[in-house]
């Protein structure tokens, strides 16, 4: 897989990817990331109809999908560790 280029966002790493003449979009934030695999569609040929591609209605779903990601994640560790009440650390000297 050979990074071909970047699309320049304020809080996101957005890399754009070619493997074997298939292309990916990879979108990142601190914690997560998505990542879109084209194919070898012709539309994406270019840099610039995969810039085209990642248009703001589709990083304004990519960026609900991270907030969902992180609700998820956030369930899921609470349901490890429940939060009950009465049970306090023991003290120790």
């Amino acid at each position: 897989m050979r990074l071909i280029g970047y699309i320049p966002h304020p809080f996101l790493l957005i890399s754009i990817f070619r493997n074997d003449g298939r292309v990916s979009v990879k979108l990142e934030n601190e914690r997560y990331e998505q990542t879109y695999k084209l194919g070898d569609d012709e539309r994406f040929s270019s840099i610039e109809a995969i810039h085209q591609f990642v248009d703001e209605r589709f990083l304004e779903e990519a960026i609900q999908i991270f907030v969902q990601m992180h609700a998820a994640r956030l369930g899921s560790a609470s349901r490890m560790a429940p939060d009950t009440p009465g049970q306090e650390m023991e003290e120790i000297i």
